[in-house]
């Protein structure tokens, strides 16, 4: 297998997808926030002082997905048709972000969903800073891809270690 984003010489490229069939396609990743479980029943509770940090961050997720090309150099503009991000309290210290992306194009929403769950899992630290500057991202990974030619992608992985 070889990497898809260089020429003959070793430059980087935009790959070409325009002969590429045109098919629905899906990816699922996540990112998880470890936290002080002080932290994790402030969000619950609805305390934390910036406001709502699921919403902000699920919103932030669905942004960031839609902006994908602008901050991966090589990655190309792709028509989304739905995105979803899910926060998952995970008792006594973490949230899981699990975002999900899809699309009807030549090329998949794999970054889209990483970035989706990236920015989500930033805006929760970004929210909860003030009271637990210790907050740890980590775990970010695809979870699943469905469509095109490489063919569907399930991580097969224990759950994350708490």
């Amino acid at each position: 297998m070889e990497l898809t984003h260089f020429d003959k010489n070793g430059e980087a490229i935009m790959v070409d997808v325009s002969q590429k069939e045109t098919t629905a396609r899906s990816a699922t990743a996540r990112a998880i926030v470890k936290m002080k479980p002080e932290t994790l029943e402030l969000i619950l509770a609805g305390n934390v002082k910036k406001g709502d940090v699921f919403a902000c961050a699920r919103v932030a997720g669905i942004m960031a997905s839609k902006r994908t090309p602008e901050l991966i150099p090589l990655c190309h503009p792709i028509p989304l048709t739905s995105v979803s991000v899910e926060l998952e309290p995970q008792h006594p210290d973490q949230v899981h972000v699990i975002a999900t992306v899809k699309c009807t194009y030549r090329t998949g929403a794999e970054m889209e969903a990483l970035c989706a769950a990236s920015v989500a899992a930033l805006t929760i630290y970004d929210m909860c800073k003030a009271v637990d500057r210790g907050m740890e991202i980590t775990s970010i990974c695809l979870l699943s891809k469905n469509g095109g030619a490489s063919g569907d992608y399930k991580r097969a992985e224990k759950e994350p270690t708490k």
